[in-house]
């Protein structure tokens, strides 16, 4: 039940539906109880009256000369006259049922009812139009042999009535008079409570928009610290959002600077007078370079971004990483052979039990690939040291982990630089390849996105070069 309908739900509205229904419903349970308690409590000193004026007529009983006489004395009649509010009817009946004194049409007492001497019975019936309570007394007779005599005394309630709902007035009346200041006392506790909620709406209104630190949880309620976590989380990733856009943008630029002002120059030298077919040959060779560095670059800076914004977007879904890579060495074998290295696949089949794993396929493609052209990159292949790369996914299904590595015979990579290549933008000093940086955050990233690790090491410690073996380790779901 709603006291208050409205076009948008509100929580003090809320609280206060759910605060005031219940007391408003109490009202009408309230003025029953008290209804039925005013009775019981004004009933009780009347039929007490009632009882004692029964067994005082009982006592007046006699038998004289064999027979039960009935001498009503004057202070008894007084007793019986009743006052201006009630009037009391009386009656007795010798054990023949013989009217002794007394009113004849006394509604006689309830036929279930066994006589017992020295009982007096109360019962509700009407008599002569009005209501009445009647109090009845078996007296015993002479002999055991002799039947009761039977006294009756019926008087209307009119008292009892007053008095009960002089009752009711005042125990109800005060909490009528109550129930608007309960109301209002209840109105001001919710604008109090509620008064944090305003505290922190005020809190954010006043924050400058590039205002993203975190809200002060002290002073906030228990119950509304939750809500100010959630804020806070949610503020949290917008910043870490707004910070990779920035970086996205501010990467973009310093990386593409360099490949355009290369296409520049070119360009110009191109133009220059005098320049003969082999120099512009040249030229248009270094723009050929220039523009394909640049498309690179900006492929890579598209995968890192949609990597670091990718677990909220993308959906997951049941990924062979054993196809997935068997798919990408087949793309990369034009490049491996025009660079004269061996590239190949080592490792479970496609289908293999322990292969699957829930995640993006477009990411994970995009890691295994990233992997591989890292290799070729920076495994160089000369006649006499021809450049190898391996594959291999390894499944583990017992201890629920599916392991990809990709390893190569090139010159490794020095310890102090293991944590260093997977920064954005750094290169190991002395490689002369031409990379951007950015394949290995994009690794990273993507197995960061799936709960997974990579490790760096030596593929070959014993030989020389030693080359390098990536692992990504995914743990698998328990499903």
């Amino acid at each position: 039940m709603k006291l208050f309908q409205r076009a948008q739900r509100s929580l003090f509205g809320e609280i206060l539906d759910w605060m005031l229904t219940p007391l408003l419903l109490l009202v009408p349970v309230s003025i029953g109880v008290t209804w039925l308690v005013a009775q019981g409590i004004a009933n009780a000193p009347f039929d007490r009256a009632l009882e004692n004026n029964v067994r005082t007529l009982g006592r007046l009983l006699v038998v004289q000369d064999g027979r039960l006489q009935f001498p009503l004395p004057q202070a008894a009649r007084d007793i019986l006259s009743g006052d201006d509010t009630d009037v009391v009817y009386y009656q007795v009946l010798d054990g023949r049922g013989q009217l002794l004194s007394g009113e004849r049409d006394v509604p006689p007492p309830h036929s279930d009812e066994l006589p017992t001497a020295d009982m007096v019975y109360l019962h509700d019936a009407t008599m002569r139009g009005k209501a009445v309570r009647i109090g009845s007394l078996w007296v015993a007779g002479a002999t055991p042999e002799a039947p009761h005599a039977l006294v009756q005394v019926a008087e209307t309630r009119e008292k009892q009535s007053l008095l009960a709902t002089e009752i009711i007035k005042g125990v109800l009346l005060p909490q009528f008079a109550i129930l608007p200041l309960a109301v209002l006392l209840i109105w001001l506790a919710l604008v109090r409570g509620i008064k944090p909620l305003s505290v922190v709406e005020a809190r954010i209104r006043e924050r400058r928009p590039d205002d993203l630190s975190p809200l002060d949880e002290s002073g906030v309620p228990l119950e509304v610290i939750p809500l100010v976590s959630s804020v806070n989380e949610l503020l949290n990733k917008l910043h870490d959002s707004i910070a990779t856009q920035k970086r996205f943008l501010a990467d973009a630029a310093h990386q593409l600077k360099t490949p355009l002002a290369g296409l520049r120059m070119q360009a110009d030298l191109a133009q220059r007078e005098g320049a003969n077919a082999e120099e512009l040959k040249q030229s248009l060779k270094q723009i050929g370079r220039a523009s394909v560095r640049a498309t690179h670059t900006v492929n890579q800076l598209l995968s890192l971004a949609r990597a670091e914004g990718s677990s909220a977007t993308l959906g997951r879904q049941s990924c062979d990483l054993a196809r997935l890579t068997i798919e990408v060495v087949r793309e990369a074998v034009p490049r491996a052979i025009e660079r004269r290295i061996d590239l190949g696949y080592d490792g479970a089949e496609a289908g293999t039990p322990g292969v699957t794993l829930q995640g993006n396929p477009t990411l994970l493609k995009e890691l295994v690939r990233n992997l591989v052209d890292n290799a070729l990159n920076y495994t160089p292949s000369p006649p006499e040291h021809s450049g190898v790369i391996t594959a291999r996914v390894l499944a583990d299904p017992f201890g629920r982990v599916v392991v990809l590595q990709v390893e190569d015979n090139g010159p490794g990579i020095a310890a102090a630089d293991r944590e260093l290549v997977f920064q954005p933008f750094y290169r190991v000093l002395g490689s002369e390849a031409d990379g951007s940086g950015l394949g290995l955050p994009i690794v990273r990233e993507i197995a960061r996105q799936h709960g997974a690790s990579v490790q760096l090491e030596d593929a070959h410690p014993d030989q020389q070069p030693p080359g390098t073996r990536f692992s990504v380790r995914f743990e698998l779901d328990d499903k």
